[in-house]
Order: structure tokens, then C-alpha cells, then sequence
């Protein structure tokens, strides 16, 4: 087995710490929303727009973002927007109504939506440099990221409710992730382009598109489950209320292990197959689920998605990064949409005709993914 570059692991690591570095941002203002919902008098209307405001920031940077890349570079962007996602915290616990506090946590989608593309960009990047998968081990530790803020979370208001006390010990575990990135990331990135080059806008591509619908029904699956799995066991398959839960825990676990995994699935059979053959695997085994019936049938359709979905993200990331930063800053916006608006349409769908019918759709916007994904140019590459 050849040897790993020492420049690699060093780059690897530090584009890591900034995937995990925006898991752990988010997670611990999120936990903090009870807090936030008493303080501010909030209503569970009022709560869910807040969360909106936040996709919603993210899904309309794509103008900026893209311009902010060809103009800075994925480096500077990514430790740009990271500031600014640290400035926000304090920001967010001293918001003293409800409508600064929407401005605010839109700021934060907007920046949110930089760091993204910039990261991906930057591990897009370093796979291409060095010929290598690495991708999906990054998104495995923004999932890191996410539990360990949520761990913190917990164990903070063990000893106090003040956000101040909680976002400052964050703040410090954030900007020693960020001294880590600073480590590591490589000083050229191939994104930053002449300012002649800047100001031409061309039309997306229908590669770029296809990449992009890819993207935008894998978050719809990923934020599905999220939202859904739980009433689905309890009001569909007739869980008991302590079995329920198991259904985002089935699928974050399946997420995390499988993207572990799947820089090596990606070496052995192909960033296309992957993504195809994971995919289908997500949408007809939740589709034989929901048909079966009962919690056993659910949580292994739940596994399915879990498994299947995993290597989405990393994998269509990768290919729009090679198209370039228009491409990859249309696609993650495309993908944020889906995030945003997938649960709510399952939602409105479950409202019409049944949560059952509602997962069907889910099981069908996996399968939309295989499909899209016949139309994009894969790389090749060798593994981390």
C-alpha cells in the first residue's frame, strides 16, 4: 500500500476541523432554543420560523457565496465566515426581541452557507490534488461535531441555564478547532479567479443542474428523517413512546459508520455507482418498509436510508467542485433548499393523505437521486 502523504493527513485534518467546527456551531445555539423560546415568549409558530430563518439565510447566499469564493478563495472565505459564525453566538444570546433575533440567525444562515461551499470546496480540492477519497470522512466529522456540542449542551446546563456561561466554553473549543484548520489548509485552492474572471456570470450547466436536483433530493430524504421518523414510529407503526426516538438514531448511526466507510466503497467501486446503488437501496428499502408495516419493518427501511444516503453529499460536493465555484455554490444551495423545504413538503403531504403516504414520498425522492446521478461526470480516485 502506497504511503500517505504527510501534506495530505495534514490538510485532511485541517479541513476536518472546519467541518466539525460548523456541526459544533450550529448544534450549540440550536440546543439552546427552549431557552430562547421562554426568554423571548415564543411561540411554537414563532420557534419553527426562527429555525426557517436560518435555511433560509443559507439557501439565498448563493449569489454571495459564489462571488465571495472567486474573490477570496475557499481558504480565506472558510476562516472569514467561521469569524463570523463565532461573533455570533454572543450575538444570538443578547438578542433582545423576536425580530433581531431573526436577523440575526439569518446573518448566521448567510455565513452558514459560505463556510459550506468553502469547506467542500477545500476538501473537493485536496481529493483532486492528491488523487485521493477523503471526502466523506470529513462529513462524518461534521456529525462528530454535532454530538459533541450536543454533549456539552447537556452537561453545561447541568451546572447552569445562563448562554453566556455555555456559549463562552463553546467559543473557546471553537476557536481551538479553527487554530487546528489553520494548521493544515492548503494556501492555494484553485477557486480564487481574476477579477475580469469575477464578473462574468454564464447560466448553469445541465451537468451542473443535475447535480444540484441530486443534491436538493438527497437533503430532502436526509431531513426527512429527521423530522418525520419519530411520529412516523409512533403514529404509523404504533411504537411505544420510548421506541420512537430510535428512528433519527438508527439513521444518524447508519450515516455516520456508512460515511466512515464509503471513501473506501468510493476507491473500490466509483463515486457513481455509490451513490446510485446507495441511493436505490434508500428508497426501496423504505418503500418495502412503509408497505410491511410495524416497527421492526420501519427501523431497518430507517437503516436503509441511513446506510444508502450517506455518501450523497460527499460525493455530488466533489463532482460540482470540479465544475467550479458557480457550480458547487448553485448545487449547496440547491441542497440547503431541500433541507429547508423537503420536511415541510412531506408535511403538507402526510396533511392530505397519511405520514405513510408521506414516507412513500421520501422512499420515492431517494430514488429521484439514482436517477439524477446517471448524469453526472465522476472522478476517480484512490484512497485515503
Amino acid at each position: 500500500m502506497p504511503r500517505i502523504p504527510d501534506d495530505f493527513r495534514r490538510a485532511q485534518v485541517a479541513i476536518a476541523a472546519l467541518f466539525c467546527f460548523l456541526g459544533f456551531q450550529y448544534v450549540t445555539w440550536v440546543s439552546r432554543l427552549p431557552r430562547v423560546k421562554d426568554e423571548l415568549d415564543l411561540t411554537a409558530t414563532e420557534l419553527g420560523l426562527l429555525l426557517m430563518a436560518c435555511g433560509a439565510g443559507a439557501a439565498v447566499s448563493f449569489p454571495l457565496v459564489a462571488h465571495l469564493m472567486k474573490a477570496m478563495g475557499a481558504k480565506r472565505l472558510a476562516f472569514a465566515s467561521a469569524g463570523a459564525l463565532l461573533l455570533f453566538l454572543p450575538a444570538f444570546a443578547a438578542a433582545p426581541d423576536y425580530p433581531v433575533a431573526l436577523v440575526v440567525v439569518a446573518a448566521d444562515g448567510v455565513a452558514v452557507g459560505c463556510l459550506n461551499v468553502a469547506m467542500n470546496a477545500q476538501g473537493a480540492a485536496l481529493e483532486e490534488i492528491y488523487e485521493r477519497a477523503a471526502m466523506a470522512k470529513m462529513h462524518a466529522t461534521f456529525s462528530a461535531g454535532s454530538l459533541a456540542a450536543a454533549l456539552l449542551a447537556s452537561a453545561v446546563q447541568t451546572a447552569t441555564q445562563e448562554m453566556a456561561a455555555h456559549f463562552a466554553v463553546a467559543a473557546v473549543l471553537l476557536l481551538a478547532l479553527l487554530a487546528v484548520a489553520r494548521t493544515g489548509l492548503p494556501a492555494e485552492d484553485g477557486f480564487r479567479q481574476p477579477e475580469k474572471e469575477r464578473r462574468r456570470w454564464r447560466l448553469p450547466s445541465r451537468v451542473t443542474l443535475w447535480m444540484g436536483c441530486a443534491m436538493a433530493f438527497g437533503t430532502i430524504t436526509e431531513g426527512a428523517m429527521n423530522d418525520w421518523s419519530t411520529l412516523y414510529l409512533e403514529d404509523v407503526a404504533d411504537a411505544a413512546p420510548e421506541i420512537a426516538p430510535l428512528g433519527i438514531a438508527v439513521v444518524s448511526v447508519m450515516m455516520v459508520v456508512a460515511r466512515l466507510f464509503a471513501d473506501g466503497w468510493r476507491t473500490r467501486w466509483g463515486d457513481g455507482p455509490v451513490v446510485r446503488l446507495g441511493s436505490a437501496l434508500a428508497g426501496t428499502g423504505l418503500a418495502v418498509a412503509v408497505l410491511a408495516g410495524g416497527v421492526v419493518p420501519a427501523l431497518l427501511g430507517f437503516a436503509c436510508v441511513g446506510l444508502g444516503v450517506a455518501a450523497v453529499t460527499p460525493c455530488v460536493y466533489v463532482a460540482a467542485a470540479r465544475e467550479g465555484p458557480d457550480a458547487l455554490s448553485l448545487v449547496a444551495s440547491m441542497g440547503t433548499t431541500g433541507l429547508l423545504g423537503g420536511p415541510a413538503a412531506i408535511g403538507f403531504i402526510a396533511g392530505a393523505a397519511g405520514l405513510a403516504w408521506g414516507m412513500g414520498a421520501v422512499a420515492a425522492s431517494a430514488l429521484l437521486v439514482s436517477v439524477c446521478t446517471t448524469r453526472i461526470r465522476w472522478p476517480a480516485l484512490s484512497n485515503a
